[in-house]
């Protein structure tokens, strides 16, 4: 039997099994480890499809795999053999009552079936995320594309791949939940079960619950490509005086009525509402008179530079980013730094001194552990093995 498990967080004592590659379940299981659950990320000796993927540090060390599976604990076994899979079934059987959840998005087949593993412990609990409905593949690239996003974003009918793997995230969060949720049904009934999401379904959920499928269903509406132009308020894109690009978004009356305090532009913003018999005080006003009133803000903009732009909107109520590249984001932004309790730098074997992340939640009573390495593959063979009585497998 594994010794309990001495990690702070919420979810401290909670044991779970991850068999997995790429975003979403990797995230999920990091997302735990993150709140303090004891996470075994399983992987072939020498590591899984997804160890060397980009991006890379000199040495060859993916900075991918590293930021994905901070503070796991990493054990390497021969699963294509029926000793490495015997393990993996010893492992569910010893874990405690916390324990014997496994996490995975490998195909329902084999040993990896609810059936086969549940066998050896009853109260099983296993989330499986598979790419469509039926169990066949899809990526986040694949099942994007049909979103309707790509084809609405960007100025014209061109479709823009999106290079944030959205529904990875999202299905990673809802791998959480669900994980959650089935431990607190065994928590009460002592029942093990099976819990699938699939990619496509992630997807498809989304889309409707914001309103894009009644949209269509209900006026015909299909939105389209609007460019950097908030839909059905007011949103766009401007440019400093010194070539720097901020979003500014007005969505209530007060948002709206702060940006024209700020700009001193509120007559002449009003004119803009009144020339076009629109009602500035409305949404649907502010995105119907979006285009000249995008025109007057761009000429206010393109005459300062973006320090006086933020002197005269900060503190206003006005809403405005800056949109800033990766580089500029590490550099310049202080909410990517250390000062922010959610940051520390951390030593990573392989790649060196890296900013990592924890969790970006934060829990009036408990405290959720600092971020953390992520392990070399195989690191925790001898601890792992040696707390079920099991012979060490030799780590790479």
């Amino acid at each position: 039997m594994f010794p309990e498990n001495a990690a702070s967080g919420p979810l401290s004592g909670l044991r779970v099994i991850e068999i997995s590659a790429f975003v979403a379940a990797p995230l999920a299981g990091m997302t735990l480890a993150q709140l303090g659950a004891e996470v075994i990320r399983v992987d072939p000796v020498g590591g899984g499809m997804d160890y060397s993927r980009w991006p890379l540090a000199p040495g060859g060390t993916s900075l991918y795999w590293a930021s994905l599976n901070k503070g796991k604990k990493s054990l390497a076994l021969a699963l294509e053999t029926e000793e490495g899979r015997e393990t993996v079934r010893t492992l569910l059987r010893q874990s405690g009552k916390d324990g014997g959840i496994v996490l995975t998005n490998l195909p329902a087949k084999g040993w990896l079936d609810y059936t086969s593993l549940s066998d050896d412990r009853p109260d099983l609990i296993l989330l499986r995320l598979t790419g469509n409905r039926d169990g066949s593949s899809a990526v986040d690239y694949t099942v994007n594309c049909a979103s309707g996003f790509p084809i609405a974003t960007g100025a014209d009918i061109t479709p823009v791949n999106h290079v944030l793997p959205a529904w990875d995230i999202v299905a990673g969060n809802q791998l959480c939940i669900g994980l959650l949720a089935a431990e607190r049904v065994r928590s009460r009934t002592g029942r093990g079960q099976e819990v699938t999401v699939a990619l496509s379904d992630v997807m498809l959920s989304t889309v409707a619950n914001l309103g894009y499928v009644a949209d269509v269903q209900i006026n015909g509406y299909i939105r389209p490509p609007l460019g950097n132009a908030l839909y059905g308020a007011f949103g766009n894109d401007f440019v400093t005086a010194d070539g720097r690009r901020l979003m500014l978004v007005a969505i209530t009356p007060r948002q709206w009525q702060a940006i024209c305090k700020a700009t001193g532009l509120g007559d002449k913003l009003a004119l803009v509402g009144q020339a076009l018999n629109v009602d500035l005080s409305t949404e649907g006003g502010l995105f119907e008179a979006r285009d000249a009133l995008s025109a007057v803000l761009a000429r206010w903009c393109a005459e300062r530079t973006l320090a006086e732009v933020g002197s005269a909107l900060d503190g206003t109520g006005a809403l405005w980013g800056l949109y800033q590249d990766f580089g500029q984001l590490v550099r310049e932004d202080p909410r990517c730094s250390a000062a922010n309790p959610m940051f520390a730098e951390i030593e990573q074997p392989g790649a060196g001194t890296i900013l990592a992340s924890g969790s970006a939640l934060r829990f009036a009573s408990d405290a959720t552990p600092p971020p953390m390495a992520a392990p070399r593959i195989g690191q925790h063979n001898d601890e792992i093995l040696g707390a079920i009585g099991m012979d060490a497998v030799p780590a790479p």
